[in-house]
């Protein structure tokens, strides 16, 4: 720890801060446009300049200098800083005029607008007039891709973007050239960028350089309602914002939560915003003479009644799409047991999970923010970068600090990291359990190993014998330790871990997902879309969901349902966290929340559920699974149930891994109902052609 005087009043910080982290800690407020928490230093807007008392006679860059590096005084007294004197003040008018000599001042038709760092630091720091009468420079706008707009006229060359893509991200698509006046942002062959999180750099630039391109010109900050809520794209559940214009989500951005996001979020949970306005179900449809029709609640229900009716218990089923939150799937699991059945599956894909092993058989147990404590890393049959993008960035930056092996059993592809490729399948996990392969030593010498099982390893045939034996590595291995659990299985579907913690899960007699859509009378699909449904047989289909995607073109009768913005609901992320989501906006036309839906069918079926509220609900969920009351809370697994599932293993199968996320962009109905998604999904698709040629 070190001891300084900031203004006058003495405090004590770590002794790697910065000043500028310092006069933050001491309460002084330093304005600042290249400097971020999370990127290296670069000291080159010189915004955040103090005084230190001793120094040389000139004001210092406080973020490019730290604690350790100022003197005291000759008799024992503290170093001292100013952040407020004339000579400070002075400067930083200095360097604000110079930041606008070229910056052009079209601030009322700017998308920054009443966010902009520059607008908000001119007025606190700046001056009101400026010396220069020369003309402004003019720089080229860049292409960078569909999803960021350039305007690059307004760039201060704070070079945030580029210490983003390149650190972060880990693409170095993005650089400065040229220099002096000459001097610009862009990607050299300016084409667009690859990353999966190059969204981020409009959060971060300070000034209206680099906005959001779907969102140009639709609202201004100060018109939109802002509602905290949670992201159900993939199983990280990263904190968001979401901000609507009356009943329109108008844009998403991310909110901070260092234990899952940090501050960053995806390109798919920022832009899928669109996708919540097109092929939305906003009525009933029943299905007559072969074609789908409008309907009344009653009428839809009538029909469903008419087929519960005709059928028995044994023959009723319901299967949880990725989307749907614990209340609904709890809801439709209460009214199938109610009518006799226990045909029950939140698992559209197969994957080999089962509640009955305990909660660590499927969770994420190190946690997302306890990939940096891990010093070795192994991932079979997945690719993060694609699967959970964000979680993917913390093995970067993990990465980054080194001494972090990383081995990877599957199908490989770039990662956004450097790591040995150690095979394609189940013969190469099994050469490394036997200890034959050179990365066993790597895992077992490891303090804190960890290893990463994904969807794709799971869903095969073979996926259980594939669980168990990487179960019995990680016992082998010593990745089961006190203190340290870190086996962890990666999610794909926001669902999942809720769905499993309900037990949504076939009963003693149960058919699974794939058996229901081929064997049932009566198939409920809640929001399940990811099916393949070339091989339904299914009698009467019932899908209850928001968008008219897979599994609603082949059902009976349609209840339109709300998405993830419209309701107040709970999701548990890969790691096993409670989160709360809330409702920003309302369902349009007739739809109504999937709880609701599923509360009022039950009394038309005979089979009234015990309440009638959110909140009755919720009452009735806590107390048969206390832990879902702890919201923002992780109920850990017992790292014994890992040493009974290592007992399991089994035959494994010869063909290799394959990733079960074959296109980023369109991995859910929100997702394929959005232009910008499909957009970015076809720039992919070429990029790829182009580097496989």
């Amino acid at each position: 720890m070190a001891k300084l005087k900031i203004d006058g009043n003495e405090i004590e910080v770590p002794d790697h801060y910065t000043l500028i982290q310092a006069c933050e800690e001491a309460g002084a407020e330093v304005p600042r446009f290249c400097f971020h928490e999370r990127l290296s230093v670069a000291g080159n807007c010189r915004m955040c300049l103090v005084e230190v008392k001793g120094g040389p006679p000139k004001p210092q860059a406080s973020c490019a200098m730290g604690v350790r590096d100022i003197r005291g005084g000759p008799n024992g007294e503290l170093p001292e800083v100013f952040t407020n004197t004339p000579m400070v003040k002075k400067a930083r008018e200095g360097v604000m005029e110079f930041l606008l000599i070229n910056h052009p001042l079209d601030c009322p038709i700017c998308d920054q607008g009443g966010e902009c760092d520059l607008q908000d630091q001119a007025m606190a720091f700046g001056i009101d007039t400026s010396r220069y009468q020369e003309d402004k420079r003019a720089v080229e706008d860049k292409y960078i891709g569909p999803l960021v707009k350039t305007v690059m006229n307004r760039c201060i060359h704070c070079t945030r973007c580029v210490r983003f893509t390149t650190e972060v991200a880990g693409i170095s698509e993005l650089g400065l050239i040229g220099r002096g006046e000459d001097a610009e942002i862009t990607t050299y062959l300016e084409q667009a960028m690859t990353s999966e999180l190059q969204g981020n750099v409009v959060d971060l630039c300070p000034v209206g350089a680099l906005t959001s391109k779907p969102f140009a010109f639709t609202a201004r900050p100060w018109e939109l309602n802002k509602t905290e809520s949670i992201d159900v794209m993939d199983a990280v559940g990263s904190a968001i914002r979401v901000d609507t214009r009356g009943r329109e989500v108008m844009r998403i951005l991310p909110r901070v939560n260092e234990a899952v996001n940090e501050e960053w979020i995806s390109d798919k949970t920022r832009h899928v915003w669109d996708g919540l306005k097109t092929q939305r179900l906003d009525r009933p449809y029943v299905r007559k003479d072969g074609r789908l029709q409008p309907a009344s609640w009653g009428e839809a229900f009538g029909a469903i009644k008419a087929a519960v009716s005709a059928t028995s218990g044994e023959k009723i089923g319901a299967i949880a799409g990725d989307l749907a939150s614990v209340e609904e799937m709890y809801a439709l699991s209460e009214l199938v047991k109610s009518l006799g059945s226990g045909n029950l599956d939140c698992r559209q894909d197969g994957a080999a999970l089962d509640p009955s092993l305990g909660r660590a058989s499927y969770l994420f147990n190190p946690t997302i923010s306890g990939i940096e404590q891990a010093d070795a890393l192994l991932i079979v049959g997945a690719n993060p970068r694609f699967e959970a993008a964000i979680l993917n960035a913390r093995i970067r930056k993990r990465f980054r600090r080194g001494g972090f092996p990383i081995g990877v059993i599957g199908e490989g592809g770039e990662m956004r990291y450097k790591y040995d490729y150690l095979g394609a399948g189940p013969d190469t996990l099994k050469d490394i359990l036997d200890g034959g392969h050179a990365f066993a030593e790597v895992l077992s010498k490891a303090s804190k190993p960890m290893i990463i099982i994904g969807q794709g390893a799971l869903t095969r045939t073979d996926g259980a014998g594939v669980l168990a034996t990487a179960a019995k590595l990680a016992v082998n291995v010593g990745a089961i330790a006190e203190g340290w659990n870190g086996f962890a299985v990666l999610h794909t579907a926001a669902s999942r871990v809720g769905g499993l913690d309900l037990g949504f899960v076939p009963g003693a007699k149960g058919a699974n997902a794939a058996e229901m859509l081929k064997a049932m009378d009566v198939l409920f699909l809640l929001g399940a879309d990811e099916l393949d449904f070339s091989t339904k047989a299914a009698k009467f289909t019932v899908y209850i969901g928001s968008h008219g995607d897979n599994g609603a073109h082949g059902a009976d009768v349609i209840l339109p349902a709300a998405a993830y913005t419209e309701k107040s609901g709970t999701w548990v992320n890969t790691e096993g966290r409670v989160q709360m989501g809330n409702r920003a906006g309302f369902a349009p036309g007739d739809a109504r929340e999937d709880w609701a839906i599923i509360r009022a069918l039950s009394d038309v079926l005979g089979k009234k559920l015990p309440f009638d509220s959110l909140g009755e609900l919720r009452s009735k969920l806590y107390a048969a699974f206390p832990h879902f009351a702890a919201i923002d809370e992780i109920t850990e697994g017992d790292s014994a149930q890992i040493a009974a599932l290592a007992k399991k293993a089994g035959k494994m199968n010869k063909s290799g891994f394959a990733s079960s996320v074959k296109d980023f962009y369109l991995t859910n109905p929100i997702a394929r109902a959005s232009a910008v998604m499909a957009e970015c999904s076809a720039l992919a698709r070429n990029n790829f052609k182009v580097a496989a040629e």
